[in-house]
């Protein structure tokens, strides 16, 4: 059994493993928990004693196969209880995260086995993100960021890099959501906002925007 907060830290780290390829800085730990580096150097050395992590000063932290299993199920719980929450609940994309944060440490493996059956073993959670197996295993999809793609292409969209509410909410204001279909209209290399069709519509986006949405091009 593990603390809510090492679940936490295993799980941070999990993501940030994915971000960076490699070592994973007490920096960016702490930025991404909101923690000062001096709380995330005293975790990680309770998760190392623990054979969780794999820590050296100076050089950074990444999970031990141990480590890797625990955060892969805690991320299997939030992104299943995602899909429950939107499927089956009715909430918006944009409100789940936190209620999956608190539901992701309950403790019960057989709830989850039941959740996920439940609701037909999904691969993907709301925000297009891919779900571990019960091994671990993630499957992911060729995906490339709408600010990649050219002029007159299309392509479906499939996840968001940025998940915060105000980011999915602008999302729903324009109408796009995982399996909306984009064509790029014109694209502005200048400043990198371009023209997009979804629907009927064609409007403007920015860069910012671009940069934080995937899609699969056709």
């Amino acid at each position: 059994m593990f603390t809510l907060a090492e679940e936490n830290y295993l799980k941070a780290i999990y993501h940030l493993e994915f971000k960076f390829q490699g070592e994973v800085s007490t920096n960016a730990i702490a930025e991404k928990l909101e923690a000062k580096a001096s709380s995330v150097t005293d975790m990680v050395q309770k998760l190392a004693e623990k054979s969780l992590v794999s820590y050296t000063k100076y050089k950074g932290t990444h999970l031990t196969p141990e480590g890797r299993k625990i955060a892969a199920k805690v991320v299997r719980k939030h992104r299943l209880w995602e899909v429950f929450l939107v499927d089956k609940l009715d909430f918006q994309w944009d409100e789940v995260h936190e209620i999956a944060e608190q539901l992701e440490h309950i403790k019960s493996d057989e709830l989850i086995v039941r959740l996920d059956k439940f609701l037909g073993s999904p691969k993907f959670d709301p925000h297009g993100d891919p779900i571990p197996d019960q091994q671990g295993n993630i499957k992911n999809t060729k995906k490339r960021l709408l600010a990649e793609v050219e002029n007159k292409q299309r392509g479906i969209c499939v996840g968001v890099k940025e998940s915060s509410a105000d980011y999915l909410r602008y999302l729903d204001k324009k109408k796009i959501g995982i399996g909306s279909e984009i064509t790029v209209v014109s694209k502005e290399y200048f400043d990198g906002s371009m023209i997009i069709e979804v629907g009927p519509k064609q409007f403007s986006i920015s860069k910012k925007i671009a940069e934080n949405l995937y899609v699969q091009v056709n």
